[in-house]
Formats: structure tokens, sequence, C-alpha cells
């Protein structure tokens, strides 16, 4: 049976470990139901176009944004229809509720992610085919993956050990890295393979445990240095099979991405200086009022004369009305008089 290969590292353990204290912060964050709303669109948004983007998407953020929004766009076809593809994949992977992950589950993301994009007979079929994997700019081969004819075995034994393979036994993160390296190897279908794998260490990460109420992103990680992220997965064909310095690089941006995150929430959740001690339940702040608290947690105060570079596009006493409703509930207060006041956090 397949067994994967790799060293648990000072470095992986210490991603884990920020993996772990970033997972506790974000789930137990006293965020409003609107923020947490946002946070799952912010990172919906950010999976689909970065997920898509390092695949030769011509959409930029924005586009993308409006293309999930329903929005009609200026844009070739295909990107469009590869941006709604993976919103389909990423809703699929959300609601799975199936206890194990079979060949037809791979099949089904494969058929998300190409639809309309390749031959019917193509899609959620195992390739037929030997294919090269090149460099885009040099033409370079640069992988070569296993013989169609072991195609078959391979993802059987592959999911032989994913569905026995227990948290006891591998930590989840090093698990959906596995898993992530293993389909970009195998290389199961002629197209879409790299977004199939991205899709299916996410379907891990969210089946046991680590959805961390899906506020995050993997693939802006991968997106922003694509050259790291190939490097990554080519450092195990060179070390023997051995991954390693992949899951090194895995769990490091998990831990980045969670770190930002967690950082965000903090800064935006009602925590012991935001909180009301009424049955210690959060606030429910308004857009304004978090932006307000936010730069006041970064910069130690706010003065009206900060107001304009805040909300450029909102009058003074509207910002003022916003103030004094957070003055009412406890969570600033006013320190000095006429020119020279500033607002800071109640202590």
């Amino acid at each position: 049976m397949y067994t994967p290969q790799f060293s648990i590292t000072n470095r992986i353990l210490k991603n884990i470990g920020i993996i772990e204290a970033a997972k506790e912060v974000i789930e137990n964050a006293p965020l409003v139901p609107a923020w947490e709303a946002k946070f799952r669109e912010d990172a919906l948004v950010r999976t689909v176009h970065h997920g898509t983007h390092i695949e030769g998407n011509e959409l930029n953020f924005t586009e993308a944004e409006k293309v999930l929004a329903g929005a009609q766009i200026v844009g070739r076809d295909r990107d469009i229809q590869e941006v709604l593809n993976y919103r389909n994949v990423i809703k699929f992977i959300e609601n799975f509720d199936k206890p194990e992950i079979t060949e037809e589950t791979i099949r089904n993301i494969h058929e998300m992610v190409v639809h309309k994009l390749q031959p019917q007979e193509t899609i959620g079929i195992f390739r037929k085919t030997q294919v090269v994997v090149k460099n885009s700019q040099t033409g370079e081969i640069t992988f070569r993956p296993p013989p169609p004819v072991e195609v078959p075995f391979l993802m059987r034994d592959f999911l032989l050990w994913f569905n026995s393979a227990k948290p006891d036994d591998i930590h989840t993160t090093l698990k959906a890295g596995t898993v992530h390296y293993e389909l970009v190897r195998i290389h199961p279908f002629l197209d879409g393979n790299g977004r199939v794998a991205r899709a299916m260490a996410t379907l891990v990460l969210f089946k046991e445990g680590y959805d961390i109420k899906r506020f995050f992103s993997l693939e802006e990680y991968y997106d922003r240095e694509p050259m790291a992220y190939y490097d990554g997965l080519q450092s195990v064909g060179k070390a023997n099979g051995n991954m390693t310095a992949w899951l090194e690089y895995f769990t490091l941006g998990l831990s980045i991405e969670l770190t930002r995150i967690k950082e965000k929430v903090k800064s935006l959740s009602t925590d012991l200086k935001l909180k009301k001690s009424l049955g210690g339940q959060p606030l429910a702040l308004s857009e304004r009022q978090i932006k307000i608290v936010e730069f006041i947690q970064e910069n130690g105060f706010l003065q009206n004369k900060t107001f304009f570079e805040l909300f450029p596009m909102i009058s003074e006493d509207t910002v003022l009305r916003e103030i004094k409703d957070l003055i009412g509930k406890g969570v600033i207060k006013k320190e000095g008089t006429t020119k020279g006041v500033k607002y800071v956090l109640a202590t």
C-alpha cells in the first residue's frame, strides 16, 4: 500500500504550532455574523481567483469578483467559465458530508473543474495518453507523470492509504499536503490536475476539522509566488520521493495565511476591550465603526483631522455620529478638548 515518505522537522513542527494557535483564535473570536459572512465571501473570491489565475486565467481579482456576483464583464469565455466552475467546486467541498473520499469524489471534482472546457469524453475520465508538464516560458519538460496504464492502480492504492490514515496517524495538514502532491504527481486527468489537487487538499482540511470557519485561501499563497510553488512540488522528485521539503512549504503557506486572518480577526473581533459585560455577548458594530476601532488599535488614537483619510466619501457629521455611538457603547472614549480632541479605546 502507498505510504508517504517524509520526516517531521523543526520547521514543520513550528508551522503546525502556528496553525494550531491561529485556529484557536479564529474559531473562538466573537465576530458578529455579518463579519463572518464577509470573511467567508472574501475567502471564496480569493480562492477562486487565485486558484484559476495561477493556471493562466486572465481575469483580475475585481473581474472575478463581479463574475461570482453574477455581473456581466468583458472577458474570454474560457476565463469566465473557469471562475464559475471553480466556484462550484468550492461549494461542493463546503457541503461534502460523505464518510470517505472515493474515486468518484475526485472524478466529480474534475467534472466541475473542466465543465464546458474539455471534450465530454475526457471529463471525469482518467487519461489514456502520456502527458508531460512543461515550463510555460522555456518550453522545458519539468515533469513526466506516470504512464496512463498505471493511473488506475496508483489512484486505488493512494485512496486505500488515504481512507485508512486517521488524524492520530498523521496530522491533518500533512495529510492535506500529501493529497495535494500525490494528485499532482499521478496527474490522473488530461487537464485540470492542479485545480483538482488544490481542491482536494482543501476538502481534506474541511472534512477533518480544519475548515477554520472557511476564512482562508491557500491558493493566494501559491499564486503570489508561483515559482516557489512549483519548486516545492518538484522538490519531491529531486529527493527521490521524500516529501519533507514540500510539506515544510505547504504548512508554511497555511501558517502564513491563518496568521494573517488571525490578526485581522483579532482587530475586528469584539474582544475584552470591545465587549459589554451583559452576558459576555459581542457588540453589533457597523462596518464603519469596526474601521474606526481598527484604526485606533493600529495608531493609538483617532482625531477629527484624520476622518477624511479614513472615510474620504463620508461627511464629518456622519463619522461623528458613529463615534458618538461607540462612546455610548463604551468601546471608545474622548480625551482632550476642542482641536486637541482624541478618541482612544476605552480601558
